[in-house]
């Protein structure tokens, strides 16, 4: 008498992504395998085969016909694409915006320590958002708040790039100033 080998347990969610054993119900498929050429065979037949290695026989290409199919540790597949997953996101660039705020008379002194903190930011390779505030009536005042955000960008040429002129928005004159690439 032979012993039926115990199954793995797999987490529903994921078993629901590709499926395996029994749950392939074409009556052909094609069998991928390593160093051989693809063999067009019966399903009973292939989880005959992947029962006898001890793994699972896992659709690959459901839509294909005869559908793609290859005999896997599936727990082990399951593993390897949820670590190259990983890597892609952990690869992913996440941009940050700091903000630096300015009024229309702001001194050399302010404006030097906040140029400062700028050069810091677009060194980390952070975005950033500086912006005039115009309070009640200073807004009369655009002008030295546009004077005030090209001379920063000036300033800041050699770290970073101007993404656009400033432009008022409400009470605010915005720029933006991206970092430039190593």
């Amino acid at each position: 008498m032979r012993r039926e080998p115990r199954r793995k347990f797999v987490p529903r969610e994921e078993a629901d992504q590709h499926r395996i054993n029994g749950r392939i119900k074409v009556r052909e498929i094609r069998l991928v395998r390593e160093g051989q050429e693809p063999v067009v065979m019966l399903t009973s037949e292939a989880l005959r085969l992947a029962e006898d290695e001890g793994l699972d026989l896992v659709e690959i290409s459901p839509k294909a016909d005869p559908p793609v199919c290859k005999i896997m540790d599936y727990r082990k597949f399951l593993y390897n694409q949820k670590k190259k997953q990983k890597e892609l996101k952990a690869k992913q660039s996440k941009v940050v915006l700091k903000e630096i705020r300015f009024g229309p008379n702001t001194d050399d002194h302010d404006f030097n320590f906040k140029l400062a903190h700028a050069k810091k930011f677009l060194e980390e390779g952070s975005k950033v958002k500086a912006y005039v505030f115009f309070r009640g009536r200073t807004i009369v005042f655009k002008d030295r708040g546009e004077v005030l955000l090209l001379r920063f960008a000036q300033e800041l040429a050699e770290l970073g790039a101007l993404e656009s002129m400033p432009k008022l928005e409400g009470k605010r004159m915005i720029i933006i100033i991206n970092p430039k690439k190593k």
